[in-house]
């Protein structure tokens, strides 16, 4: 019982900015700046939902969002596996230590990389492109590298051995043996992947000028009152809708990726 009420507890508490971002959203400006705060909306204001699609590009800068976290999730998937399967099942001098390296790489904070990155990419003239996202997919993550070695170390040494025999590369055992038996893994990374793109706002408001730039941005940005003010009802209208598409495909995927989680830590 005391375990039911914890994860209740939790639900509640994880789910709760969501919920207060939609009584946002349902507010009249009078509303949300009322004090003391009014936590329900007397006339939900539906019609929010509907302009925040309308007042700007909702649908291109969504697109912008959707290609560019769909094309970084299908490459960095496909090279943190590669790399994961180099580090499980191949043999090679200092391969221990060159793994140890990778995996204190996450311990770096991003942001402090993110101003040499756009120096260099500014120079080789990839600025107010998407080719920054490509290479960093091409690139691999440390973590979803770390969550593929995991995985395909578990893989019994019998089944590698049984297909060199059969004449197999490890190019062939990669593609055809270890990569569809790590569908769980694959759909984890997939989703992990897909996330931090589209919930990232540094990178594309870096990068990106303002015409092909992602919803995150777009959101913060775009959304004003006639005064010039950020007009916080619509924002979080289209935070709201912002959040779905992600909502929908954990729902959808959330098996693939527990069980994706719990198989990569099977063997160290």
């Amino acid at each position: 019982m005391g375990t039911y009420l914890l994860l209740m507890t939790l639900a509640v508490l994880f789910a709760g900015p969501f919920a207060w971002l939609v009584l946002a959203a349902l507010k009249t400006k009078t509303e949300w700046v009322a004090i003391p705060a009014k936590i329900l909306p007397e006339n939900p204001q539906w019609g929010n939902f509907a302009q925040a699609l309308t007042e700007i590009n909702f649908a291109a800068y969504l697109g912008n969002s959707l290609f560019l976290s769909f094309l970084y999730a299908v490459l960095v998937t496909f090279s943190s596996a590669a790399v994961g399967f180099g580090f499980a099942r191949l043999r090679g001098r200092g391969k221990r230590p060159l793994f140890m390296v990778l995996l204190s790489t996450m311990m770096l904070p991003q942001i402090l990389t993110l101003i040499p990155t756009y120096v260099l990419f500014a120079r080789v003239g990839l600025v107010n492109t998407y080719w920054p996202w490509v290479l960093w997919g091409l690139a691999a993550s440390p973590y979803l590298v770390f969550l593929f070695r995991q995985f395909f170390a578990a893989i019994p040494a019998e089944l590698e051995d049984a297909a060199i025999i059969d004449g197999c590369g490890y190019g062939r055992i990669f593609l055809q043996i270890f990569l569809p038996l790590s569908r769980p893994v694959l759909v984890t990374s997939f989703l992990l992947s897909f996330t931090w793109i589209w919930g990232d706002y540094i990178a594309p408001a870096l990068f990106l000028d303002p015409d092909h730039t992602t919803l995150s941005v777009a959101i913060s940005a775009f959304y004003r009152d006639p005064h010039g003010n950020p007009d916080t009802m619509l924002q979080a209208a289209a935070a709201t809708l912002y959040v779905v598409p992600v909502l929908v495909i954990f729902l959808f995927a959330q098996r693939y990726f527990i069980r994706g989680v719990l198989s990569s830590g099977v063997k160290g």
